[in-house]
């Protein structure tokens, strides 16, 4: 075997992406030794993204303090590609829910930071923005990132403010006149895992904000309030974007960066695979290693594996999946180019438990992999 090329996401609250990468590494080099490895460590917009790209592309890290979930100061950063020509920015780092504590509350969070990030970013003269929407705490549908960069929010009363889950429902008129002019002619990629509309059944308030804290009565008038966004956003800027895929993103930060931002909205995996250039990484590989989690069907949406997967088909490259759980009714992975899909947990042990194990159990079968693949006369010659 000459070349494998390792792309996992990261194995999330176990293994992120980049030691997914190194075991990977170990394991395969022990029986193939002479092989070439290509390791792509992949985040899809959540925590994670920039050390995602930095470590594939190298670049620089800019550390710097903005406002938080509740718009108390924290501590953070975004990364620089392309000699500093593109910004990529995670808004896990300033509006993520690990930020929040036991106190989690979409009511009251906000996006502002992320603007602030921006803001940052467009001081450097960049003139393209991957924003990775994912783990946040909020469901302001952007309004606090685009209040950052000169967006404003006005209420009945004709007073501007900067609204918050819990008060979209006052929005009266939305006006981009005060927009930061650097963001003109900047391309902005927002990367979204999930294809969810803005609100509704499937939306963002009641898929998702219940993990964020809110209880039944939050999720209603979350959801309430994102309607309400919507209404105005087709009022005032002529947008229609409830039910663009990817709208109900992060809170809706979607449709809120796609409307407010000019922002494009893409599956992450494939904004990754398009900066790495896969095709050429892919070049020659003999075998693609790729895994997440869990595969089940939203892995079927789009995620890492299955993005990975449709473009090796394309290229007649086989690809292994490397799992912690596999759901029911994956099978349709197999059409879009997986060959096999292995979950590495040895012993049937709750999550806990099979935690404490998970990188050596990973090590384990990607040995076994690897053991069973030479035993087929495959070489490293």
């Amino acid at each position: 075997m000459k070349k494998i090329l390792l792309i996992p996401d990261s194995f999330k609250g176990t293994m992120d992406s980049l030691t997914v990468c190194r075991i990977m590494e170990a394991a395969i080099g022990a029986v193939f030794p002479r092989a070439l490895l290509v390791s792509i460590p992949v985040a899809d917009g959540g925590e994670g993204t920039v050390d995602s790209f930095l470590s594939a592309l190298g670049g620089e890290k800019v550390h710097l303090t903005v406002s938080g979930p509740v718009f108390d100061p924290v501590d953070a950063f975004y990364g620089l590609l392309d000699q500093g020509r593109t910004a990529v920015i995670e808004m896990a780092a300033c509006a993520g829910l690990p930020l929040m504590g036991e106190e989690k509350n979409p009511l009251i969070t906000s996006t502002y930071g992320v603007g602030q990030l921006i803001l940052d970013a467009l001081g450097r003269g960049v003139g393209k923005i991957i924003l990775g929407l994912g783990g946040s705490a909020t469901n302001d549908g952007g309004c606090g990132a685009a209040a950052a960069t000169g967006v404003r929010f006005f209420n009945e009363r004709g007073e501007s403010f900067v609204p918050v889950g819990g008060t979209l429902h006052q929005i009266d008129r939305i006006d981009l006149s005060g927009r930061e002019d650097r963001l003109e002619g900047v391309e902005i990629i927002a990367m979204c895992d999930i294809d969810n509309p803005m609100f509704g059944p499937q939306g963002a308030a009641h898929v998702f904000a219940p993990q964020k804290g809110a209880d039944d009565r939050a999720v209603d008038l979350l959801d309430a309030g994102l309607r309400h966004l919507a209404g105005r956003i087709e009022r005032d800027l002529g947008l229609e974007v409830a039910d663009i895929p990817g709208s109900g993103a992060a809170g809706a930060m979607g449709a809120g960066v796609h409307a407010f931002l000019g922002a494009s909205l893409e599956p992450g995996i494939e904004v990754v695979l398009d900066t790495v250039a896969f095709e050429n990484l892919a070049a020659g590989a003999d075998l693609i290693l790729t895994g997440e989690g869990k595969l089940d069907r939203q892995s079927l949406r789009g995620k890492v594996v299955i993005g990975v997967s449709r473009r090796a088909k394309k290229l007649a490259i086989p690809v292994l999946a490397v799992v912690g759980d596999i759901g029911d009714g994956i099978e349709a992975v197999y059409q879009e180019g997986v060959s096999g899909v292995f979950s590495i947990n040895r012993q049937a042990l709750p999550l806990d438990q099979a935690k404490k194990r998970s990188e050596r159990d990973l090590a384990l079968t990607v040995d076994n992999l690897m053991r069973f693949i030479k035993s087929l006369a495959w070489t490293d010659d």
